[in-house]
């Protein structure tokens, strides 16, 4: 009987970049949101860590990226805290700047048993300049991805992106909380993630050539004049319609799973890190794409965002 050698795998943890926010999220949960002027007794308060650059690091974490968390907090309680629980997860922490005098930044959350509502304080996440960011040159340039979102000081998120393509990274840019963006900030992402609200307010469905534009109810026409516009992938998030983009030049759609939805905060941050967890460990738009999707919808089904994160294995036992 001829014994087969056994077959070694070098399997290499996909490594992230994340230069984003960390926040403590201060979650009020009450049947409706009040109106103008009014007062309503809540159901329950919560202080759960987060902060989209956070909660897409634990994701990734969790997925088992080896992941790098490059930000700022404050030297307080939140700040300790949102430290230890990242540590918790596997997050490396090294490049999270603790600021005396400076408030960890927060997110003040009304839960209802609709949608969400969010107010957010920057904190130490106004504190993250350029040149904190530069000083963390070394782990971008040796990531497969960077992932950067819109919580930091936008010349702080174009500073990375900027050291990324210098490096040969690829970058994705998570244009959250929704704004208008520069053309050359746009040009330094390989991919962008809006979701619908996000990608009209970057101004998809405006007049850019005097022919009208495209009509705001088209996202199909918006997602392909856009990319041939920038010349960058464009991952749309739907929500439980799962997202679209642009593939052999017409829209595809990834559908979501079917769940039930207990609290979507963070949805999008999971979405997110599943995407660069799966194009960091090598695989094309579309699986990276349907990973991201079947994680997302997972992820809603637990309350709070960081908690909500799946693992790889969870995420793996969801039929395709």
């Amino acid at each position: 009987m001829i014994e087969r050698k056994k077959e070694v795998v070098n399997m290499k943890r996909p490594r992230i970049a994340i230069v984003g926010s960390l926040n403590m999220d201060l979650v009020v949960t009450a049947e409706r949101a009040p109106r103008t002027g009014e007062t309503l007794q809540g159901e329950s308060v919560h202080f759960i860590p987060g902060g989209k650059g956070a909660n897409q690091a634990v994701a990734c974490a969790r997925l088992g990226a080896e992941v790098y968390m490059i930000g700022a907090v404050g030297s307080d309680p939140f700040g300790t805290t949102i430290v230890d629980e990242m540590r918790k997860n596997g997050v490396l922490t090294d490049r999270i700047d603790v600021l005396k005098d400076t408030a960890t930044g927060i997110a003040s959350i009304l839960h209802t048993h609709e949608d969400n509502s969010i107010v957010i304080v920057p904190g130490a996440n106004g504190q993250v300049t350029p040149e904190r960011v530069e000083r963390s040159r070394d782990l971008i340039a040796g990531a497969d991805v960077l992932l950067v979102q819109l919580e930091i000081p936008l010349e702080s998120a174009a500073a990375a992106l900027r050291i990324a393509k210098e490096s040969g990274v690829r970058t994705i840019l998570n244009p959250a909380p929704a704004r208008t963006l520069p053309e050359e900030v746009l040009r330094l992402a390989d991919y962008i993630t809006p979701n619908e609200t996000e990608f009209a307010i970057l101004g998809a469905y405006g007049d850019r050539e005097g022919d009208g534009g495209v009509a705001p109810d088209d996202w199909q026409a918006g997602l392909i004049e856009w990319t041939n516009r920038y010349g960058h992938s464009v991952i749309l998030t739907r929500g439980k319609h799962g997202a679209s983009y642009v593939r052999d030049g017409a829209p595809e759609t990834v559908a979501a799973p079917p769940v039930q939805p207990v609290d979507t905060t963070g949805a999008g941050d999971c979405l997110n890190a599943a995407f660069a967890y799966g194009l960091a460990s090598g695989w094309d738009t579309e699986r990276s794409l349907r990973f991201a999707v079947r994680a997302a919808s997972l992820s809603v089904t637990k309350f709070g965002a960081q908690d909500g994160m799946p693992t790889l294995e969870e995420v793996e036992r969801i039929p395709q």
